[in-house]
């Protein structure tokens, strides 16, 4: 094997994708500074009882670990930045009202989510803290929407559901962790011959609760036939109540619901939601509330915030148009180094051609050329 090969799903990122990347970087984080976030930066490395704990068994296979040589602790790389801004929030800004934070960075994964996916996605996302009303979770959609609109994604479908359904129909079970994992299989596949089999020992409200869940998905009619077909649990009530307001504030956006889905980090604790786009094939952006992940560090309240990956946001958008350029010839001479250094100034790309190398193609679009006329170095178009 040659030993400039690559590990499976790992791969270098070659000029025009790693502009359109860069791009819509500065984008989204714009976009999030025009809604209030501040942005954070956690270490790539830490602890790994500071990484994981609380965060279940998923993300944890995801994590990949090693042993911290001026220690001896045993330490992970984040597989999710999520519960690092939360100890964030808990421990160093510890703030008492509303803190809006987010952050774009790399995460690393043992195996790669889907089987085209890379194992190191760079990672975007918001999220707000310290307010438990629907206020939040709606703001957290219209910037995760925002953003998906600045990254030039035409067209999509936010699917929402709420954890909370689910987890009021198992209240009174006892769940093995194990099965509870393949219950949680069963429902995001539909399969109502596992679904069956795993709940044939379930309290009869519960059993039919659950599967009921599988035919449960759709546009927002689902909602209505919900409420007529599951148990009137007050749980299952109020998140039935909160999507149906958040659908209403939604109005004009392509919307799907599917009750019986809880793909995603297990910290979830109430609504969640996932945007897909045409020839994507899997969700280009989730989130949700997670109310539960400050618990671990002392300092548990509300959470909202999604994220996504930027290099598989890069694949579902239009190629964007080389930004234009300036090309300038090399040389000398005081006034023509001044003229490039004034064109720079003003924000311009200029490419200096090297001797020899005048007919070469590169990354950037050179519209216009630098010439001198009667002394002047003047702008000229191509």
């Amino acid at each position: 094997m040659s030993a400039w090969v690559l590990p499976d799903h790992i791969a270098d990122v070659l000029p025009s994708e790693a502009r359109h990347i860069e791009e819509l970087r500065r984008d989204l984080l714009d976009m999030a500074r025009c809604y209030g976030y501040e942005l954070v930066m956690p270490p790539l490395l830490e602890h790994l009882e500071s990484l994981l704990t609380g965060t279940g068994q998923a993300l944890n296979l995801q994590t990949f670990k090693l042993v911290d040589q001026l220690s001896g602790r045993s330490m992970g790389l984040r597989a999710d930045t999520t519960p690092q801004v939360a100890r964030i929030d808990a421990h160093l800004l510890n703030r008492r009202g509303v803190a809006r934070l987010c952050y774009c960075g790399p995460v690393l994964h043992t195996r790669p989510a889907s089987p085209h996916a890379t194992r190191e996605p760079l990672q975007f996302g918001a999220e707000i803290y310290g307010h438990a009303g629907l206020e939040a979770d709606l703001e957290a959609l219209q910037l995760a929407l925002d953003c998906l609109k600045a990254a030039q994604l035409s067209a999509f479908t936010v699917d929402m559901a709420d954890v909370r359904i689910v987890n009021a129909l198992l209240a009174d079970v006892t769940v093995e962790a194990d099965a509870l994992a393949q219950l949680h299989a069963a429902l995001a596949a539909k399969d109502v011959t596992a679904l069956t089999q795993l709940t044939q020992d379930f309290p009869p409200v519960s059993r039919q609760g659950l599967l009921a869940l599988l035919q449960l998905y759709g546009d927002v009619s689902v909602l209505d036939k919900a409420e007529k077909v599951l148990p009137p649990l007050p749980a299952v009530r109020e998140a039935l109540s909160n999507l149906k307001w958040l659908a209403r504030q939604l109005e004009g956006t392509q919307l799907s619901f599917d009750l019986a889905d809880l793909r995603g980090y297990a910290y979830y604790s109430g609504v969640r939601f996932a945007v897909y786009a045409e020839g994507a094939s899997d969700a280009l952006l989730r989130g949700g509330r997670y109310d539960e992940v400050g618990a671990v560090f002392g300092r548990k309240r509300p959470a909202v915030g999604f994220s996504l990956d930027l290099k598989t946001l890069v694949g579902a958008v239009a190629t964007r148009p080389l930004r234009a350029a300036i090309r300038a010839p090399w040389g000398e001479s005081p006034a023509l180094r001044q003229a490039i250094a004034r064109l720079r100034g003003q924000g311009e790309t200029v490419v200096c051609v090297l001797p020899g190398h005048e007919s070469e193609i590169d990354e950037f679009q050179c519209d216009r050329e630098l010439i001198e006329v009667a002394g002047q170095w003047v702008l000229s178009a191509i």
